[in-house]
């Protein structure tokens, strides 16, 4: 841990506490330890209702786990909504005295120039390649694949999820990153099953989806591959849209006809625990990726996970989960199968996913290289060097 504390602004996130997506529960629980640790931080929250509705909107807040919160004003707009809080916390963090800005994600990445016009300390997250995200058009394609390059021009480090985006980050603009992957938190595993039995769900009786309802990460593959499988197991779909409502609506449609599927919507607190730890297989089916933090939390939980072998999935699995080929709804439906009639193998999965994961993915461990990966660009810009001269951190 760091002797010199720093005064850290996080900006690019919905807003915290919240589980509305991955970048929210990074944020959140990098924030809290570099509080804890003697940091002083804080973290521009987006006005506007909870991406599932305003009925999970929580009471706003000055103050979390010692994070200092600003709420920044936007417009519901979804276009709009992203570009007009970056620009305008952008400006608030120009007069906080910060040692560090810490930009997440691409998007919010397209107005980092502004704060290093000032010399600014910068660091960006690069969560995933948003552009490469199927509920994004034209402009936001454009406008996402503009931060990620203001980001190679501007940031004095970048900090990826995985090792193929820092080798597409090298090979692409010869830009050097530092890979510093999401962690996860060993669960307290509960004891009750009573919130499952609103949706009629039994221990170790249905697979789990568990994750947002957007294009890419492949859910209508699971439909059709499900709906080849003749077996009374159900399968629930917990989560809900992101500036992708006829994309939900196609997926209500598909699970309408079949009285096996569950659509829970979204879930947090107690439901999403259960869930987890009651599942029989948590099957995860991505075009694209960051690092997923749904499949860390499904593997801490000790399930057995059937994921897509895209690399951002298989570098966290390694040999503790199932794969199936990408997009191969004929795979994933005879991976499915064979689960199914393999229990003492699932058994045998989920009695090593747990360790896999909660021993190399641990958020005190990934604090402490972020920290140290600040006072990394904080003494580079003091002995001369730009942003493009960084070392790849490992």
């Amino acid at each position: 841990m760091s002797a010199e504390k720093y005064k850290i602004a996080m900006l690019g996130h919905k807003r915290i506490p919240s589980r509305e997506g991955g970048v929210e529960i990074v944020v959140e629980e990098l924030s809290k330890r570099m509080a804890r640790d003697g940091h002083e931080v804080h973290a521009f929250n987006r006005s506007g209702s909870h991406v599932a509705g305003k009925e999970f909107d929580a009471a706003k807040k000055k103050e979390h786990c010692g994070i200092c919160l600003h709420s920044i004003p936007t417009v519901e707009n979804g276009k709009l909504n992203a570009v007009i809080y970056s620009f305008l916390a952008s400006l608030k963090a120009l007069f906080g005295k910060y040692d560090i800005i810490h930009y997440h994600a691409e998007g919010p990445c397209a107005m980092l120039w502004i704060p290093r016009l000032f010399k600014k300390h910068i660091i960006a997250t690069i969560h995933g390649l948003d552009w490469q995200r199927g509920k994004w058009g034209g402009f936001a394609s454009w406008y996402l694949k503009t931060g990620e390059k203001i980001a190679v021009k501007y940031a004095d480090e970048i900090i990826v999820l995985s090792e193929r985006h820092q080798r597409y980050f090298l090979e692409t603009y010869n830009r050097k990153t530092v890979f510093i992957p999401n962690g996860v938190t060993r669960p307290t595993l509960p004891e009750r099953t009573d919130q499952l039995q609103k949706w009629d769900l039994e221990n170790r009786k249905y697979i789990l989806f568990l994750a947002r309802i957007v294009p890419e990460k492949g859910l209508h593959y699971l439909l059709e591959a499900y709906k080849q499988i003749d077996s009374q197991m159900k399968l629930v779909i917990a989560g809900s849209g992101s500036h992708t409502d006829s994309y939900l609506e196609s997926i209500k449609e598909a699970a309408c006809d079949d009285e096996r599927i569950v659509m829970t919507g979204f879930v947090s607190g107690d439901e999403l625990e259960q869930l987890y730890a009651n599942a029989y297989l948590y099957v995860l089916t991505s075009d694209v990726e960051g690092m997923s933090l749904s499949l860390l939390e499904a593997m801490s939980y000790g399930n057995c996970c059937l994921v897509s072998d895209i690399p951002e999935n298989m570098e966290v699995v390694g040999d503790a989960c199932l794969s199936f080929r990408c997009g191969d709804i004929c795979d994933l439906a005879a991976k499915i199968s064979w689960a199914l009639a393999n229990p003492d193998e699932i058994s045998r999965y989920r009695s090593i996913a747990a360790e896999h994961v909660l021993s190399r993915y641990r958020w005190d461990e990934i604090t402490d290289r972020t920290v140290a990966l600040y006072r990394t660009a904080i003494s580079k810009r003091k002995g001369g060097n730009t942003a493009n001269e960084n070392s790849d951190g490992q």
